[in-house]
């Protein structure tokens, strides 16, 4: 971890998320269909694998993370120190590969450790001994400030996706905002929000959803050479069950479509 994220900070043309894993319950989804099929031999859980006209696959397996697993404990500890000893919080996000690592609305729990130092190393001291050789999380001493959790939550996914009326308070903006009461245990603070505001409305209060909106599609619309298309055309032509023309979604298709166009700007 230490050589990936010094390696990271060396290159500011760099931008990531933590995937980070918390232990217990989580459903494991890939396209990587025989991996999905070699973790439900492993672990004796339930594999559901779907082919959708051979183009693609997904395969599901339920997996539980348990500290007392010494891979489990080492990806664990890997998540949360990347998004420690990367040095900008602009360029790393917080994520859980979710579902697969842990779902979102566990998030908190990964904010709370990123706050608190000493309740990181209360948890490195329950690992097996075999995985302490293999961290470094208990020798970090930074704590997240609010700001940070802001811009790894919310302004740097935003910026780094070109996404220009997320992440920030400023003129032009859709108003989504969460509001917490104080707190200093970071986890309950979190967890429990005042106030949601969802494009300038209350959403919920107090627990209590209050009003309801459509969402949109945010798609992303990246620079790239036109000549690429006469490749793919003759690999679908080759390897594809539909055509090249019929591969595409039509835009009008979309509800709510947004489009970005994908520039990132350094703060």
């Amino acid at each position: 971890t230490v050589q990936l994220a010094e390696y990271f900070n060396a290159h500011p043309n760099l931008t990531c998320d933590a995937g980070a894993v918390l232990f217990g319950n989580a459903v494991t989804i890939t396209a990587d269909g025989p991996w999905q099929h070699l973790l439900y031999q492993l672990t004796g859980r339930k594999w559901g694998n779907l082919d959708v006209e051979n183009e693609t696959g997904c395969g599901i397996v339920p997996y539980t993370y348990k500290g007392s697993n010494l891979v489990n404990a080492v990806q664990w500890a890997v998540g949360l120190e990347l998004l420690l000893l990367i040095n900008d919080p602009w360029r790393i996000f917080l994520t859980t590969d979710h579902p697969n690592g842990a779902c979102f609305w566990r998030y908190p729990e990964i904010i709370h450790l990123l706050m608190n130092a000493d309740a990181r190393r209360e948890q490195v001291r329950r690992l097996p001994e075999a995985a302490l050789s293999r961290i470094v999380l208990a020798d970090l001493d930074r704590e997240y400030s609010l700001y940070e959790i802001a811009t790894i939550t919310s302004a740097g996914p935003a910026r780094a996706l070109g996404m220009k009326q997320k992440g920030h308070l400023g003129i032009g903006a859709d108003a989504d905002i969460a509001i917490y009461n104080q707190n200093p245990d970071g986890e309950m603070m979190f967890r429990y929000p005042r106030y949601v505001l969802k494009g300038g409305e209350v959403a919920v209060e107090e627990g209590h959803i209050r009003s309801t909106k459509d969402g949109h599609e945010f798609v992303c619309q990246p620079k790239y050479d036109a000549g690429i298309e006469t490749y793919l055309r003759d690999v679908f032509e080759k390897q594809y069950t539909m055509s090249f023309e019929n591969y595409p979604v039509d835009a009008e298709r979309v509800h709510g479509l947004q489009i970005a166009d994908c520039s990132y700007q350094k703060p």
